[in-house]
């Protein structure tokens, strides 16, 4: 449904202004009306218009946390649903506030929560709603909420320990790489002038570093189109379904990257059929609905496979070993889960397990960036300054 701006007054003569969904401005009329307000001015509004300022990620990731925090609080203390999510949304930023505010408004109106917070996927992902939707299901949306603010939790702490990690090896990247251009781009081409015009020969290394220089200044105009191509590739892996299916398929094939997307996925889909079984779902229907929540186009059909096999009469951990995506831990503890009777417990477990372990994949990836980048770099400048050491000791040895 389209998003409208509105302009109102209460009762008391106090004027409001915010933005709601409704299938049209006299439907949303009538709804400020139901809410006790004269509506004044309604105007429709985009959906960028009520995430404003929310540009980056990190606010709206900052914004969520907020708010699922405060809905945690509340609703476990016997709060209203509607009434948790008004409270939950004054903790939020004033660029993200219209939208949990139209989120409020449709639960008021009777909607399911995670169908209102599933029409915002720039705010809410795909396993916010899933748990959500398992937590209504099963009664238990205090704890749905619980769940979820904890899970957040761990993914901020997570987020800026590897963002204190990376400033080190970013900076380092960046001053590596001037002072490379620097070298390669500037210092040797004039060298190699000096040491043309006093007669010698450049040995091997140091003629073909010349060569790949001159050739960078003089295609130069090659150079200028490399970022605008990049980012126009960058944006059509993010956008188009072809693209995100061809990045979804690298990621997981890359050497060092592809074993932590496997375990990132595998502990995405066992969070989220676990959740959903301990809402009472039947595994069937809450593999239907893992799959119906998961955006990655991988993942997505691997889910729809297991989904099949399981159909089929095959055992969840029989089905999940078939394919090639998740690592093996998962279908062994899917085995036990099953052989003990407590398959939700036990997928839990292991969306916990896998957790744990992406986030020590990653904090090594970031730790093992520091080095690597040093002795690239260090080789880089090695080898232009043994370059430039042949070329000295040609020179000496001629003269002598």
């Amino acid at each position: 449904m389209p998003l409208y701006a509105y302009q109102a007054v209460d009762a008391e003569g106090r004027r409001t202004r915010g933005r709601l969904s409704a299938a049209t401005p006299a439907a949303l009329i009538s709804d400020l009306e139901g809410q006790g307000l004269l509506a004044l001015h309604v105007d429709e509004a985009t959906e960028e218009a009520a995430g404003g300022g929310l540009g980056l990620g990190f606010g709206r990731r900052i914004a969520v946390l907020e708010f699922t925090r405060a809905v945690a609080a509340l609703l476990p203390a016997g709060m209203p649903l509607a009434k948790a999510l008004a409270a939950g949304a004054t903790t939020a930023p004033p660029s993200v506030r219209p939208t949990l505010d139209a989120v409020r408004a449709k639960v008021e109106r009777g909607e399911e929560l995670a169908a209102a917070l599933a029409e915002h996927p720039r705010l809410f992902t795909s396993l916010y709603v899933g748990i959500v939707r398992a937590g209504e299901k099963s009664g238990a949306l205090d704890q749905a909420f619980v769940r979820l603010a904890d899970h957040l939790e761990r993914e901020s702490e997570l987020r800026s320990k590897l963002i204190s990690m990376s400033i080190y090896p970013v900076l380092l990247a960046m001053v590596g790489a001037a002072a490379v251009a620097v070298l390669v781009l500037f210092v040797l081409p004039r060298f190699a002038e000096l040491l043309l015009s006093s007669g010698a020969t450049l040995p091997t290394a140091a003629a073909a570093i010349v060569d790949m220089t001159t050739w960078l200044r003089t295609n130069w105009r090659f150079l200028v189109v490399i970022p605008p191509a990049f980012l126009f590739a960058f944006a059509w892996l993010r956008t188009a379904e072809a693209g995100r299916r061809f990045s979804a398929k690298a990621l997981i094939y890359l050497p060092v990257v592809g074993n932590w997307r496997r375990q990132t996925l595998a502990a995405s889909f066992a969070r989220m059929v676990g959740e959903l079984l301990t809402g009472g779902a039947p595994l069937l229907m809450a593999l239907q609905d893992a799959h119906d929540c998961m955006t990655d186009p991988v993942v997505k059909a691997e889910t729809e496979r297991i989904r099949v096999r399981v159909r089929e009469g095959s055992a969840l951990h029989a089905a999940i070993s078939e394919g090639s995506i998740f690592p093996s831990v998962l279908p062994q503890l899917v085995a036990l889960g099953e052989d003990a009777g407590r398959l939700a417990q036990f997928l839990i477990k292991s969306a916990e397990l896998l957790e744990r372990k992406t986030e020590r994949t990653l904090e090594r990836l970031v730790a093992i960036a520091e080095p690597a980048m040093i002795v690239g770099f260090g080789g880089i400048v090695a080898l232009v300054a043994l370059a430039l050491l042949q070329a000295i000791y040609g020179v000496n040895a001629a003269s002598f």
